[in-house]
């Protein structure tokens, strides 16, 4: 097993940009791809070796008298990796349940002991989102573009959102996102409709790759692929990054609370 930092560097980046980020849907644009109750459970892992584990769930409730789906995502790093690079990152979306846009954004992690706690309120209405950020008791007000996403709403923005019946193979998708303090575009590209063997069997999926804008936080053209469900879930199902040395994994391992069924490929 790969036992450097940068690995669990490469893990970390997985989990929050795809796990968070990566998804897309097919059916009718009136129809949700899912609903309250949704939890899907990833193992991270470096061939056998269990590096760490993310869940994501979502939970109906209201955010200043608006109804919202409520959307957590955590993930942290296990047994021995968390010996190089101890992983504890703790998501929270607020969405709009009709629009899909957020309402506010919680990120609170702790990366081998870089932190942060940052909350985002967005108003849709000016385009301005106040930043506050709680480890450092300061807040801010930013402009961001229209129809804005966080890192987390655009994962679920998109599942309800983009409709890919009609897609190719290397066409590409844009998305606004603004992410701590800064606005830029997350770009899809689809790849190709393929099977995969699974622990449920054999499963039809969607093929995409992710690409941001380089900066601090990402790297252009990065080395990932993410496997969606075809279905009407939407789910990912499986991720792949190729670092330095090797790559790494996520597999879906336990689900609950789907709003549609799981298509399993029959021979």
């Amino acid at each position: 097993m790969p036992n450097t930092s940068k690995n669990v560097k490469g893990m970390k980046r997985v989990l929050i940009i795809a796990l968070l980020m990566v998804s897309v849907q097919v059916v009718a644009q009136s129809q949700k791809a899912y609903g309250d109750g949704e939890w899907f459970k990833f193992r991270i892992h470096y061939g056998l070796i269990t590096a760490g584990y993310a869940t994501l769930e979502v939970d109906q409730t209201t955010l200043n008298g608006k109804q919202v789906y409520h959307i957590i995502g955590e993930g942290r790093t296990t047994g021995i990796s968390r010996l190089f690079f101890a992983v504890e990152d703790y998501y929270q979306s607020y969405v709009d349940m009709e629009h899909d846009i957020p309402y506010r954004f919680i990120r609170k992690i702790d990366e081998g002991g870089h932190t942060k706690d940052i909350q985002i309120d967005f108003d849709h209405t000016t385009n301005k989102a106040l930043v506050f950020n709680k480890k450092h008791n300061t807040k801010q007000t930013l402009d961001f573009p229209k129809q804005a996403q966080d890192m987390v709403s655009a994962f679920y923005y998109l599942r309800n959102r983009l409709d890919v019946r009609t897609l190719k193979e290397g066409d590409v998708t844009e998305l606004n996102m603004f992410f701590d303090k800064e606005n830029y575009k997350f770009r899809l590209k689809f790849l190709e409709r393929e099977i995969i063997k699974t622990k449920f069997g054999d499963v039809p999926c969607l093929v995409f790759r992710p690409y941001v804008q380089a900066g601090r936080v990402f790297k252009e053209k990065e080395s990932l692929t993410v496997w969606v469900t075809d279905d009407d879930n939407r789910m990912p199902i499986r991720i792949k990054a190729s670092l330095a040395v090797g790559s790494i994994k996520a597999d879906l391992i336990e689900f609950k609370g789907l709003k549609h069924s799981f298509k399993i490929a029959v021979d």
